[in-house]
């Protein structure tokens, strides 16, 4: 029997890892998991709080461990944390245990599919969340690009055709 490969997603928030992940998941029969949902399910408590509590350090601790636990398994689709390509031990573990796809998005359509999201800590700030969001997209984006096996683009598609040019991308 053919080993069941990982497909791991990666890429800012609201590139829409999460939605696009529950597509291709369904679409590939293929278990879907999201990093932060399951940080949430394992703490008992949403990231606001993790964050409010432990910093972003604590939570990025909790995050590592979610992350490596996810990608030993087979046969999953993994959303990640927009953050969680900080830690080299993340980067490796998601290159070396299955497939990653960059979800890349502009810093427009960011700000468009979170400036209501209330659960997204980084955003909590006095800063306006579009200076926020491109000092993330310097630090981040080139760690997305390093550990990408391919890049698709999310502006203006639906996540069944993101999900679908993916699948043609992998050739599952």
């Amino acid at each position: 029997m053919a080993e069941k490969r990982n497909i791991f997603l990666v890429g800012p928030m609201g590139a829409g890892k999460s939605t696009i992940g529950r597509e291709l998941a369904e679409k590939l029969h293929l278990d879907f998991f999201d990093s932060d949902q399951e940080i949430e399910r394992r703490t008992g408590a949403d990231i606001a709080w993790v964050f409010d509590l432990e910093g972003e350090e604590g939570f990025r601790k909790r995050e590592e461990s979610v992350i490596d636990d996810l990608s030993e398994r087979q046969g999953i689709v993994l959303a990640t944390g927009g953050g969680s390509v900080i830690s080299p031990e993340v980067r490796n573990h998601l290159s070396a245990r299955g497939i990653v796809v960059y979800l890349e998005t502009t810093i427009d359509k960011q700000v468009a599919r979170t400036q209501r999201d209330r659960r997204r800590p980084l955003l909590q700030t006095s800063e306006e969340p579009r200076v926020v969001l491109e000092r993330l997209a310097v630090e981040r984006n080139p760690l997305y690009e390093e550990i990408a096996d391919v890049i698709v683009k999310t502006d203006d598609q639906s996540a069944k055709v993101v999900a679908n040019k993916i699948v043609e991308r992998l050739n599952f």
